[in-house]
């Protein structure tokens, strides 16, 4: 598994990236990874996504880290050492992610210089106020983020999430809330492929069984409301068998 960093890339947000903490999310389970990450990246957070023991040793040593969040199964070098190598150079917080739920494997992992332990499956509510206490006790109060990051822009588009506006080349466009999400998603991960699992999942839930072909008919309407040439879109990009990902 290789180590996976997030890109710079032109996109504007409420919350300065430069400001914000940084997040080292260790998981070798890449959906589960890409969800936390989405998650956290929401409430203002900045994340860089490894899956392998060793790249985690080697990424961290870079500096820059404020928090990890560490699953125990990895390849290349076990979470139990990770963690380890981890605490040997410093206080940074770190919060192990384990199925196991047993009262010994928490009190191990505590022991071995973990700060918190949280059970898999968890709430991406619970995990941000565990990473928000962490960060605080830690002495990184000042690099919180003051509120969560309600406007993106990339492109010609500008999205205010908590007031439900949206903009094209500075023309108000009526988004309905299917649609508003949708572009909301894709613009949170501007560059990036957004599946088209993912998509549907975010948007009309995991546990939908309906024909696919809705997704592609709303992101047909997205680019008649946000690109200037629909049939032939700049930004709102198809990558074929895969998905979709905005293009600044």
């Amino acid at each position: 598994m290789h180590s996976t960093t997030r890109a710079s890339i032109p996109l504007t947000l409420s919350v300065s990236r430069m400001s914000a903490p940084q997040v080292l999310i260790v998981e070798d389970d890449l959906s589960l990874a890409d969800a936390v990450r989405y998650g956290l990246e929401r409430e203002g957070y900045s994340c860089t996504v490894v899956g392998d023991g060793r790249d985690t040793v080697e990424r961290f040593e870079r500096g820059g880290i404020d928090l990890v969040l560490l699953d125990l199964m990895l390849p290349g070098l076990p979470g139990v050492d990770v963690c380890r190598a981890i605490r040997e150079r410093g206080s940074t917080p770190i919060i192990v992610m384990s199925a196991k739920d047993s009262e010994v494997d928490k009190v191990l992992t505590l022991e071995m210089g973990a700060d918190d332990y949280v059970t898999k499956p968890f709430g991406m509510r619970e995990l941000v106020a565990r990473v928000r206490a962490l960060l605080r006790r830690a002495g990184s109060e000042h690099r919180q983020p003051a509120i969560s990051s309600n406007v993106l822009a990339a492109g010609p588009v500008e999205i205010d999430v908590e007031r439900h506006v949206a903009r094209s080349r500075g023309v108000p466009v009526a988004l309905p809330p299917k649609e508003f999400l949708l572009l909301e998603m894709l613009l949170r991960r501007v560059g990036r492929l957004c599946t088209r699992d993912q998509l549907i999942a975010e948007v009309w839930g995991p546990d939908y069984f309906g024909d696919t072909r809705t997704l592609d008919v709303h992101i047909r309407r997205l680019r008649h409301k946000i690109e200037g040439e629909p049939a032939n879109p700049r930004h709102l990009r198809t990558v074929r068998g895969l998905g979709y990902k905005f293009e600044p």
